[in-house]
């Protein structure tokens, strides 16, 4: 089961990070054009996207033995130790906020450049957040 996950979480990495990339260029090229229903479903795929990922990746924690099981002062020492353990999860989870954000975002602005702004920003900040902790040596 864990090697399973493990794979779903490795490859569900791939959709979320082309549904933020999607969303933020989407952005940017429809600056100048109305907010639509597609604009609003466009964000609305990464945000579900990220929360998926989010929730396998909270499983893959307690039952990964990279995980919350490996916690402890001689791993802290050890940077792709704390990488597993602190690092990736937390800025993952701090990318996952912002994604919410930035879409609770745009049901409340009136504007349409104002929600264009908000992916732009709050998911752009999210995508190189979840870039900068991605364990690249262990992605496939």
């Amino acid at each position: 089961m864990y090697t399973g996950l493990k794979h779903f979480h490795s490859g569900l990495a791939y959709l979320v990070l082309a549904a933020l990339i999607v969303a933020v260029f989407y952005a940017i090229a429809s600056r100048k054009k109305p907010f639509t229903a597609g604009s609003r479903k466009i964000a609305l795929i990464g945000l579900i996207c990220t929360h998926l990922q989010f929730v396998l990746g909270i499983v893959l924690y307690f039952l990964s033995p990279l995980g919350v099981s490996n916690f402890s002062g001689e791993a802290m020492k050890e940077k792709v130790a704390r990488l597993y353990i602190i690092e990736h999860p937390l800025m993952m989870l701090i990318a996952i906020v912002l994604v919410t954000i930035g879409y609770s975002r745009i049901k409340r602005l009136s504007s349409n450049s104002g929600k264009y702004n908000s992916i732009i920003i709050f998911y752009g900040i999210a995508l190189l957040l979840m870039l900068s902790v991605i364990p690249w040596k262990a992605w496939p």
